[in-house]
């Protein structure tokens, strides 16, 4: 994370500080389930667990740094260094630092995921595949929505209400949440011991990414942002439409109002 912070001085575009973060996670998380442990043999938890995280760290990398390339800044990391005025590069040092703590704690939940030591794989191993796989799957989509809503000419000025963005406010991040609630699957299959105690450990990863999306650096920055930029639009688009877990629309309108940053 100090090299994404000297990555956005030299470019500044914070876009390159989640793409940074990502591929530590990514990384991390890669060296969490595989790197040897008393001399063990790799077994299929671990080379499972670890081309999963490998799969999620890639794709939103490459989402990210493919957007970042296409010009721009992000607009919470634009208002935070706004707000930190003259200090911000050294604040912002020390807030990307706070994200390598929690890059971290989530290393530790797919080291609790890959490291469960019940023998072979078993039907909560296909749960938490099917979990990840849909969270990726189901943040893809979002993105890539969103990203054709903002090609059209008439975008600018308007809110994205089309398909799972008719459901949710910020569809990518609840399925960014979804895909961290798949380890605790890994973490949990049962051996012929029973439920391995250090399993529980995995839920760091789901409960702090439900924290840090929904009341710290996800949701509250962005809506703060759409309501500054987008008025009246954004207003009545939150009137009918849940914050973050997917739920039918309170009324139905005309489609073609995710949130474009």
């Amino acid at each position: 994370m100090a090299l994404a912070w000297a990555i956005q001085r030299r470019t500044r575009q914070s876009g390159w500080v989640d793409t940074c973060w990502s591929l530590a996670v990514g990384a991390g998380g890669l060296a969490a389930a595989l790197v040897p442990v008393d001399g063990a043999p790799l077994t299929a938890r671990q080379i499972l667990v670890a081309t999963l995280v490998g799969l999620w760290s890639a794709r939103l990398a490459a989402h990210i740094g493919a957007r970042t390339r296409g010009g721009g800044d992000d607009p919470r990391y634009a208002e935070l260094m706004r707000v930190w005025g003259s200090r911000a590069p050294a604040r912002l040092f020390w807030f990307l630092q706070s994200q390598a703590v929690a890059a971290a704690l989530l290393g530790l939940t797919v080291y609790a995921a890959a490291r469960n030591p019940a023998p072979g794989l078993g039907g909560m191993d296909l749960l938490g595949t099917l979990v990840l796989l849909g969270g990726i799957a189901g943040e893809g989509m979002a993105d890539a929505q969103l990203a054709r809503f903002r090609r059209r000419p008439d975008a600018h000025g308007r809110v994205c209400d089309a398909g799972l963005w008719r459901w949710s406010r910020h569809p990518n991040y609840f399925f960014e949440w979804l895909s961290w609630l798949a380890y605790p699957c890994f973490a949990l299959a049962p051996g012929p011991e029973g439920l391995w105690p250090w399993g529980w450990l995995a839920f760091v990863g789901p409960l702090m990414m439900y924290v840090l999306l929904v009341h710290v650096s996800g949701l509250p920055p962005l809506e703060a942002h759409m309501a500054r930029s987008r008025g009246a639009a954004f207003a009545d688009y939150c009137r009918r439409t849940s914050a973050f877990f997917p739920w039918p629309p309170r009324r139905d309108t005309e489609a073609g109002h995710g949130i474009d940053p």
